[in-house]
């Protein structure tokens, strides 16, 4: 712990990571009277380098960001440096999305709509170890409508299906690409594909749909299992 006998506290350091400077201009301005500012990051790939350096106690992280998926830095944040707490900041009031990041290791999610209280708020429950979900979003674990349930997989080839399983995992297309054996380019190709069979007209549409498409099948197997 880095208390001082005798004196007040130390502010929570906080990490920000956003891909847009504006906001983390205006989250550094809105929180510094409240929180240490110890870092601000605009790529997922210096996340936890940073971390490792700037030593925070909790991050903020968008999941939008260009070069590396919101869900790979929290797995990987969580892998290497487990007692970090991770809370999300996104545009997306999203259950399905908030769910997903949860079980990535992720320890509250806030939309960046939410009023600086409640982030506020979200960060000092993450900070003692509390979880934290927006009362924006819907609740954690209601099931999903059928709308939401796996469907269409049979319209797709064998190696769509696995794009979509490593999706769902919230993996990047390069990682896809360095996975399987292809090219970046191949794996775009793909995800047209794939959004075109589907009916799904957005790359977020198509990620999230992948996200239900594994939490659906984790349910099916925990079920199976007992």
């Amino acid at each position: 712990m880095r208390d001082d006998p005798g004196s007040a506290p130390p502010k929570p350091r906080l990490l920000l990571v956003d891909d847009h400077h504006l906001v983390l201009e205006g989250l550094r301005l809105e929180l510094a009277d409240a929180f240490e500012i110890v870092g601000m990051v605009d790529s997922g790939r210096r996340v936890t380098a940073e971390c490792k350096r700037c030593n925070p106690d909790v991050v903020l992280l968008d999941l939008s960001l260009p070069d590396q998926s919101g869900l790979e830095v929290i797995s990987d944040l969580r892998a290497a440096l487990p007692a970090i707490r991770i809370l999300v900041v996104t545009m997306h009031r999203d259950q399905v999305l908030a769910d997903a990041a949860l079980q990535a290791g992720a320890d509250g999610f806030v939309p960046k709509d939410s009023e600086v209280a409640e982030l506020k708020h979200a960060i000092l429950e993450v900070f003692a170890g509390r979880p934290f979900v927006s009362p924006l979003i819907a609740r954690p674990g209601v099931q999903y409508s059928s709308t939401d349930l796996v469907f269409g997989l049979e319209a797709l080839t064998p190696r769509q299906r696995e794009i979509v399983r490593l999706l769902g995992e919230g993996k990047s297309t390069a990682r896809i690409a360095a996975e399987l054996h292809l090219s970046p380019n191949t794996v775009t190709f793909h995800r047209v594909r794939i959004r075109k069979a589907l009916g799904i007209d957005s790359e977020w549409g198509l990620m999230r749909h992948a996200m239900v498409v594994r939490m659906s099948e984790e349910r099916r197997r925990t079920a199976d299992s007992h």
